[in-house]
């Protein structure tokens, strides 16, 4: 560890499992409830904007109910104590790390406290409803949508994400299902440039086999304890 000066990490939904937001493909998900085909695709939203626009106004209201847990805690004293390069990168829409203390965060699917506007395309802090088509802060039109990254569309800042594992010297997973692209697939970009891969995951995941060293347990304790590895060496 002592020799890493760059490091990419990549946070999936399993980290915020432990602060209570349902994951994608877990058993009785908010997800389950709804086809994602309905909620999470753009022909889904020009089908039924109201069921999307609720949807996405009950997932903000649940979201001011968690809290960021260890693991959030653990990663941003990392961003602010590692002496190298970091770039902290989540499939998750929720403002946990940014609540838990990272400052720089990039959001590859999105955000769900944002929203974009289909007229201006620009983008507005949010909080409160859209259901009820409030205008856009921007222009004034009343077109807004929830600014995440549906399936179908190209996930946020992927040039610099790629750039990063270019240069990255590890690159690290923690609660990633391993089957969601194109992240699923930043650990072969990783190894193909020479960097040291890690998984920290509940459990195996689908790209376990990818990665050098893989580690089982909750994030709430393997997280620190490595940001404890890394401190520890000299980061």
């Amino acid at each position: 560890m002592a020799e890493i000066e760059r490091i990419v990490i990549l946070t999936g939904a399993g980290i915020s499992a432990e602060s209570g937001i349902d994951t994608f493909r877990s058993a009785g998900g908010l997800w389950e409830q709804h086809r994602v085909e309905d909620v999470a695709t753009p022909e889904g939203f020009a089908r039924d904007p109201d069921l999307v626009l609720g949807f996405y106004d009950m997932r903000r209201e649940a979201l001011a109910k968690v809290q960021p847990n260890a693991a959030h805690h653990a990663l941003a004293r990392l961003e602010q104590e590692f002496a190298g390069e970091l770039l902290l990168v989540t499939q998750n829409v929720d403002d946990l790390h940014e609540r838990g203390g990272s400052r720089d965060v990039l959001h590859m699917h999105g955000e769900l406290k944002s929203a974009l506007c289909l007229s201006c395309e620009m983008r507005s802090p949010w909080d409160a409803t859209m259901s009820d088509r409030p205008p856009c802060p921007v222009c004034q039109a009343p077109s807004l949508r929830p600014d995440v990254v549906w399936f179908g569309e190209m996930p946020y800042q992927m040039e610099r994400i790629y750039a990063a594992i270019r240069q990255a010297d590890l690159f690290v997973s923690i609660g990633t299902s391993g089957a969601v692209y194109p992240a699923a697939g930043f650990v072969r970009d990783a190894l193909d440039c020479g960097a040291q891969t890690l998984e920290l995951n509940l459990e195996r995941s689908e790209g376990s086999h990818w990665f050098r060293h893989s580690r089982q347990g909750k994030a709430g304790d393997l997280v620190p304890d490595w940001v404890d590895e890394v401190l520890s060496a000299g980061g």
